[in-house]
């Protein structure tokens, strides 16, 4: 299917342009979002915050759970509670399919439907055009897709994407953003860009609690340095709560991977929040603290467990492997979710083959184990001893310097972290 030219850009005019940018600092002024900054890394980027949200602070840098459709797949709301999960994720664009808008309103709102007493964000829906790429077609309008449980039509515009997050209640709420993949290059790339700054204006407006939800912008731009200072420089003339840098993590090189993440860092405004979205590998969390960011997400750590693999701080295990069938060890001797205290890796090895009861207990110990990192870092950064923090977490991941990741020596050098 064929996307609209650059030519859409006529839509907007100047006047379109200020009444969107008045809009956004009257919303900003009213959104229930606080930011302080609790302590900053001397050398790096990194930095440790109480983000303020309408059902309790978050500390940050936060690793956020993904629950696609309301749930996370292989855990309970209380679980993730005792977890010390402070705000998670849920899919606009599912969620508005099944079970629909309107159910979970009359539930008041997605905190009541699936029994979450703290912060929730959602997404626009926009990353199903990457996604689900072959049943989309993007156009100024919005983006047509076609649902891959009934097969039927449907406009997902700027509009109804905030209409929906409205009714879904979440504290924070994303811009519909036209989303390419990382990989592709060339004027696709740049229509896209212009076009996540229009649909901007055109969500700021249509956002109904403007008091209770926060709506972030969505910084686009591929990997073309160019074209995100020009995102970057535009989106950051709304008064918007928050920021996110998108467009990335989905399949690019690490080298121009994390050279976007710090440009957009060093040019997104230090007061407001900064989500780096779809990240969730532990060495890409660290080294993007480093670089600034203070917000993560990614359905990695429960979709991983459902495979077997639980995560360790020297990688991870794959517990349906025959190696552990006799051994009689936790996952992590150091770990103290429940699953680690009550359960040894030959039991849940045994429990693979018969029950999908294994699924769960690994996803509890992965999320542990995201959450753990997180207040570890965090620790660090307050500790004023992040870099020796990041050496350590290195040497026991990679086991040697060899093993290194080029990427993240780079990254980490950029800002003041040697791991010699």
């Amino acid at each position: 299917m064929a996307a609209t030219g650059v030519s859409a850009a006529s839509v907007a005019g100047a006047g379109a342009l200020s009444s969107g940018i008045a809009a956004g600092r009257a919303a900003a002024a009213a959104a229930p979002l606080a930011l302080r900054i609790v302590a900053e890394c001397p050398v790096s980027k990194a930095r440790a915050c109480e983000l303020t949200l309408p059902h309790c602070a978050v500390s940050t840098p936060v690793f956020m759970p993904v629950g696609t459709q309301g749930t996370l797949k292989g855990i309970t709301s209380s679980q993730l509670e005792a977890l010390g999960c402070q705000i998670c994720l849920g899919n606009t664009y599912h969620l508005g399919m099944r079970p629909g808008p309107e159910l979970i309103k009359k539930a008041n709102g997605l905190h009541g439907f699936m029994d979450w007493k703290r912060n929730l964000l959602t997404d626009s829906g926009g990353f199903q055009m990457v996604s689900l790429v072959e049943l989309s077609e993007v156009t100024e309008e919005g983006v047509r897709f076609r649902s891959p449980y009934d097969g039927k039509e449907i406009l997902l515009t700027p509009e109804e994407s905030i209409g929906i997050q409205n009714s879904l209640g979440s504290d924070i709420m994303m811009q519909l953003d036209d989303v390419v993949s990382s990989t592709v290059t060339g004027p696709r790339v740049e229509e896209a860009m212009h076009r996540s700054i229009r649909w901007l204006d055109r969500c700021i407006k249509a956002n109904g609690n403007p008091d209770r939800q926060n709506l972030f912008a969505i910084i686009q731009g591929g990997l073309d340095p160019e074209l995100r200072k020009t995102c970057l420089e535009e989106m950051t003339k709304r008064a918007v709560p928050g920021f996110a840098i998108g467009g990335l993590s989905g399949g690019e090189e690490k080298e121009h991977f994390w050279k976007m993440v710090t440009l957009s860092t060093d040019h997104l405004p230090r007061e407001k929040p900064r989500y780096l979205m779809g990240v969730g590998y532990a060495t890409d969390l660290v080294v993007c603290v480093a670089l600034g960011c203070d917000m993560f997400d990614c359905v990695f750590p429960t979709r991983t467990a459902r495979f077997g693999s639980a995560l360790v701080p020297w990688g991870s295990l794959q517990l349906k492997h025959k190696q552990f069938a006799k051994d009689f060890q936790p996952i992590d001797s150091d770990c103290e979710c429940a699953t680690c205290r009550r359960y040894s890796r030959a039991f849940l090895h045994a429990l693979f083959k018969s029950d999908t009861a294994a699924m769960h207990h690994i996803t509890v110990h992965n999320i542990a184990y995201q959450m753990s990192l997180m207040r570890s870092v965090r620790q660090s950064i307050v500790e004023q001893s992040f870099p020796t923090f990041v050496r350590r977490f290195m040497e026991r991941m990679y086991s040697s310097q060899e093993k290194y990741p080029s990427w993240a020596v780079e990254a980490l050098a950029s800002v003041g972290i040697t791991l010699e």
